[in-house]
């Protein structure tokens, strides 16, 4: 039975790089493997320019940010919408609602199409659909039309979020992920944040439409800006879809054999090329058919085998649940934040947004701080370990932020309670924003760094996970509030952030034998 060809890496010194996370064998037969995230390819996207690299970044992150506009901008237009569109409360409450369980579990099958059709085609098409939900939503006549197009509006933006990430590990090796991930991740942390002030300013000058006209601009913009400048960072010799589809053509190309020790599945394709050691020629990857060879089938795009197989992995479970868990807090608190300032301070729409804004500041410097910090103690733990590394390095540096969290919750929960002068709330809000995704950086880093080959799906969970938790904590949010106040509500909040905190702790301590125990499990069946 043949597979893939690999030839040996060069005689000398052995070489290594930091993306060789196990030197697992992919087989009984051969000390080769292959590691997906290295097989050459031509116009390799790691080796573009800076330049050519940076306006990448700047792409995706500016499309990011918009999608993060989009989540929230509509928040201090709701009473004149729900007036002039003669909605009930729990309408209004549908078009959020719509919004984030949309965004939250599409992406799963956005990030599906990318690994097949490539990254550029994914992002023209979501972006001609947001412009498109944009468009009907600036022209509702009834709120029936705005909950659905508040849903199209959020299919079209939620592609970006779940392949951007996976766009930048296409370009950026897995040392320099760390920074560059903190400074994508800035922008959509800027859109949330900007939102209400620019829909409460929009609201004031214009009327409610006027935000959704402007989120269609921005829409077109993005379009444009992909179909003209963007540069498809998508190879698919780096797909686990197109190499298990390329194996399975082998083996139909072959005669079957009478021992079924000699057989080679496609399941076993993918597991073996998962495990990693890289091969630095260009000519090592060798084979009689090649991936233009490959049609696809309905077995081979569907995304939720390997959605499950990232579920399988106790470390990503605890990751991905620690991920929701700190966007649902967020996302929880400028919700609450605007009402208490509304409400106890007396606070407009532009009002409250300037003070939300504090929440995006700490965030945007947290990302980019702790991005680079991210970078230097990976770079520092790998010298002294000779070289080698391993994904659940990156946590290491999340621990510095994890120490400010829940103290600075804990003091926002009470300084609210107190109603004390709005300057208290506003430091209160960078700490948070600044801690949280200090840490939200490095566990989403890690993530993309544990599933090689499936960085795109594993982001998709991800949102999964983020949009479903920020659902949930939004839904139980007000009950709560009115329940136990900002004090109890916050407190209660800090309790569940530090369960959050140890549950990423004991992925830095056990997540490393648990990868491996989930590819030897992987490997027998």
């Amino acid at each position: 039975m043949s597979t893939l060809t690999v030839a040996k890496a060069p005689s000398g010194p052995e070489h290594r790089t930091p993306c060789q996370k196990s030197d697992i064998e992919a087989s009984t037969n051969t000390n080769d493997t292959i590691d997906i995230e290295h097989v050459p390819v031509d116009d390799d996207p790691r080796q573009w320019s800076r330049t050519r690299k940076m306006i990448t970044l700047c792409m995706v992150s500016l499309a990011t940010m918009v999608s993060g506009l989009a989540s929230n901008i509509q928040n201090p237009s709701n009473s004149l919408i729900q007036e002039d569109l003669h909605a009930t409360t729990s309408q209004i409450s549908w078009t959020l609602a719509a919004f984030q369980l949309i965004q939250g579990n599409l992406p799963l099958l956005w990030s599906t199409a990318s690994e097949i059709k490539g990254r550029k085609p994914v992002y023209l098409v979501a972006s001609a659909i947001f412009v498109v939900g944009n468009t009907a939503l600036a022209l509702s006549k009834t709120i029936e039309v705005m909950i659905g197009m508040r849903a199209l509006q959020a299919a079209g933006s939620c592609a970006v979020i779940s392949i951007s990430a996976a766009t930048l590990a296409d370009i950026y090796e897995p040392h320099e992920r760390g920074t560059m991930m903190g400074i994508f991740y800035a922008a959509p942390l800027l859109g949330p944040a900007l939102g209400p002030i620019l829909g409460g300013s929009l609201s004031q000058a214009f009327n409610w439409r006027a935000s959704f006209y402007f989120l269609l601009i921005c829409g077109g913009v993005i379009f444009l800006s992909f179909l003209i400048l963007f540069k498809d960072t998508y190879r698919r010799e780096r797909s686990l879809t197109y190499r298990c589809a390329l194996q399975r053509l082998h083996t139909s190309k072959e005669p079957v054999q009478s021992s079924r020790k000699d057989q080679t599945s496609v399941k076993d394709t993918e597991k073996q090329l998962q495990l990693l050691n890289v091969p630095v020629d260009k000519s090592v990857v060798t084979s009689t058919l090649g991936l233009d060879d490959v049609r696809l089938s309905i077995k081979d795009i569907n995304p939720f085998p390997s959605y499950f197989r990232i579920l399988s992995r106790k470390n990503n479970v605890l990751i991905l649940t620690a991920n929701g868990l700190v966007f649902g807090f967020t996302y929880c608190l400028s919700y609450t934040c605007a009402r208490t300032l509304a409400n106890a301070y007396d606070y407009n729409a532009l009002s409250v947004g300037l003070v939300l804004l504090c929440l995006g500041v700490g965030s945007i410097a947290g990302s980019v701080i702790g991005g680079r910090w991210s970078d230097r103690v990976l770079a520092k733990m790998m010298k002294a370990n000779g070289g080698k590394w391993n994904a659940e390095m990156r946590l290491q540096s999340s621990t510095l932020g994890m120490l400010w969290l829940p103290p600075a919750v804990i003091g926002y929960a009470w300084v609210c309670e107190k109603h004390v002068n709005v300057a208290v709330i506003c430091v209160m809000l960078v700490l948070i924003g600044f801690s949280s995704i200090w840490m939200y950086t490095c566990t989403l880093a890690y993530l993309v760094d544990a599933n090689p080959g499936r960085s795109c799906t594993a982001v998709a969970t991800n949102n999964s996970f983020r949009g479903s938790l920020a659902f949930v904590s939004v839904v139980i949010a007000v009950p709560l509030q009115n329940a136990l106040g900002d004090g109890g509500l916050y407190t209660v909040w800090a309790g569940i952030l530090i369960v959050t905190e140890l549950m990423v702790i004991l992925v830095l301590r056990k997540g490393e034998s648990w990868r491996k125990e989930g590819e030897e499990r992987e490997l027998k069946y």
